[in-house]
Formats: structure tokens, sequence, C-alpha cells
């Protein structure tokens, strides 16, 4: 799966970069997401759900019920840490070492709820308010509590005039 810096204008292009991220992912991945609330998380979610082949209207944020599970390509698990504070004796608490174990791609909402839980190597992937439609979404490859402070280039969805994604550019 591709890191950097990403730039989307709108929730469409947050959703067809993550579709393309899961098109990429091959075997079982951890995505551990952060971003303040309605950055978008659910949104790439969607995306990366429906890039392993699950219909994203399936896909809901698992806010009450922590944790979603749905059968694509790779079996995906949805986990939202939004409502719990604990670390790892709640990560443990809500099976998330077994999860973890799975042949699977699990997606961890709130990730910076984990605390000391180590889920070992992942994609850490920030989603930051630039106004009110664009999203910078930052993806690095961190070991499970500790993330690479290196940065190399900036990446832009760019939508071309009939609405289609051009794909990736590094600016």
């Amino acid at each position: 799966m591709r890191t950097g810096t990403f730039t989307t204008y709108s929730p469409d292009e947050t959703y067809d970069l993550a579709y393309s991220l899961a098109e990429e992912i091959a075997s079982p991945t951890v995505l551990l997401l952060t971003g303040d609330l309605g950055a978008g998380k659910t949104v790439f979610a969607k995306g990366i759900a429906a890039g392993l082949g699950i219909d994203p209207a399936d896909v809901a944020s698992p806010t009450f019920t922590l944790v979603n599970s749905y059968d694509g390509r790779l079996k995906f698990y949805h986990v939202d840490l939004y409502r719990l504070e604990g670390g790892a004796a709640i990560a443990y608490a809500l099976g998330l070492d077994e999860i973890l174990s799975e042949e699977a791609v699990v997606l961890i909402e709130w990730a910076e709820r984990l605390g000391e839980f180590e889920v070992g190597p992942a994609y850490r992937i920030r989603i930051k308010f630039v106004d009110q439609s664009t999203r910078l979404l930052e993806i690095e490859v961190s070991n499970g509590r500790q993330i690479a402070a290196d940065k190399n280039g900036t990446n832009d969805l760019v939508a071309t005039a009939d609405g289609e994604r051009s794909g990736m550019k590094t600016q």
C-alpha cells in the first residue's frame, strides 16, 4: 500500500483514495486512523471496504457496537474506539489481540485510544481538516507504537473535467 501525503477535495475523493489503496492490499493489514470528529474516518473506512469488494452501504461506524466484521476478498474488521478510554486493557477486553491474529484487514478509528497496546506493523493514517471539504491524509508505516518522521512527497487525487479520477500525482 502506498504511503505519503495526499490531499482530497471532497468526501468522494477521500472515499476514492481509500478505495484505490484497498485495491493494493493483498494480505492481512492493519490501518490505524486518527483525526478529529467529522474528519472523514468513516468515509475512508467505506472506501477501504469497497476496495475489498464489500458493499459500502453495509458499512457504518461501529460507534455503539465497537467492532463490525465484513466478508470481502479479505475479511474486514472495522473498529471504532471513540467511546472508549483505557488503552491496552480495553483493547484486550474487545479481543483486539485475537482479531489482529486473523487473516484480515483491520481498520481502527480513534487508534490513539489504544494507549500502549501494540498492534505490530501497521499503516498510520492521519486525516486533517484543511477547510470544509479539503482533507490532508498522511499515511505512514508504523511499528505499532512509533511513527517514522520522514515524509516523502505530496500526492493529490485529481478530478478531470468529466468527473473521472486521474489518479495520484506527486507534486
